[in-house]
């Protein structure tokens, strides 16, 4: 079979559905496909069976006692957020070519080419860091140091960039704090990514040893919880609580007795 490609024939290479109906139905497919795919792949990891240094910083200690123990949620992430996790991956690979290109010896992998990570109290918290620069350009930092990546949409971005790491975005402060205690690092570069202009902004975090403890502390209180079978008390008063309100747990959370 022969297409007629001549003008004024209405044929056009490549398309299937004329029209703006089938472009949305080839649309809506395509996109079930994907969204299947990633939530099925999602269902597949296993849960961690530790406190994750990342999510020590977590304003509710009674969500990271239910993230523990996996107690079941009201609901899971969807499509859309997988999506944008995938997408972070993608963007920190960019940076980090970026950043070698530039010349920082930016270090991703350990020795036995694992993540470069900490473990603690008998392997119930830990760590898996984004990297590590071990040298560099003169940019006002000693070497080595803590390097963490985040990608954030414009008015995450614009906040980060306004108001600093620790006011901005405290889970990740207390990240980075708690990765320089145990990597024993002196200094954080956190590289954050719009993910909307691709501009960089780059904050130099330097260890703070009583904020560190403090988090280390709190990291012990919740895995002593967790053992015990004990909630933590209640961060909010009402349900209408601006944490509560996307919580996976808060029904779990509100049924539950103070």
């Amino acid at each position: 079979m022969l297409l007629d490609l001549n003008h004024g024939s209405g044929a056009v290479y490549g398309r299937l559905d004329h029209g703006r109906e089938g472009a949305v139905a080839v649309t809506a497919r395509v996109n079930a496909a994907i969204d299947a795919a990633l939530l099925a792949r999602h269902r597949r990891q296993t849960p961690r069976d530790y406190l994750g240094g990342s999510r020590v910083g977590e304003p509710c200690a009674r969500k990271l006692v239910y993230e523990i123990t996996h107690a079941p949620k009201d609901r899971d992430f969807d499509a859309d957020i997988l999506r944008v996790f995938d997408a972070g991956h993608q963007f920190e690979a960019l940076s980090i070519r970026w950043l070698r290109l530039a010349g920082f010896d930016l270090r991703d992998r350990g020795p036995d080419s694992g993540q470069i990570g900490f473990v603690a109290a008998g392997g119930k918290l830990r760590g898996h860091a984004d990297g590590v620069i071990v040298a560099g350009p003169e940019v006002g930092i000693g070497w080595p140091a803590l390097w963490e990546h985040k990608a954030l949409g414009q008015k995450s971005w614009t906040d980060l960039v306004k108001r600093g790491l620790r006011l901005s975005k405290p889970i990740y402060f207390a990240q980075v704090q708690l990765y320089m205690a145990y990597l024993e690092l002196e200094v954080a570069l956190l590289t954050a990514l719009n993910r909307d202009t691709l501009a960089l902004h780059h904050e130099a975090v330097p260890f703070d040893a009583a904020d560190a403890q403090r988090l280390s502390d709190h990291a012990v209180d919740i895995l002593r919880a967790a053992d015990a079978g004990e909630l933590p008390p209640r961060v909010a008063q009402a349900a209408d609580f601006y944490l509560c309100r996307l919580c996976p747990y808060a029904t779990r959370f509100w049924e539950t007795p103070a």
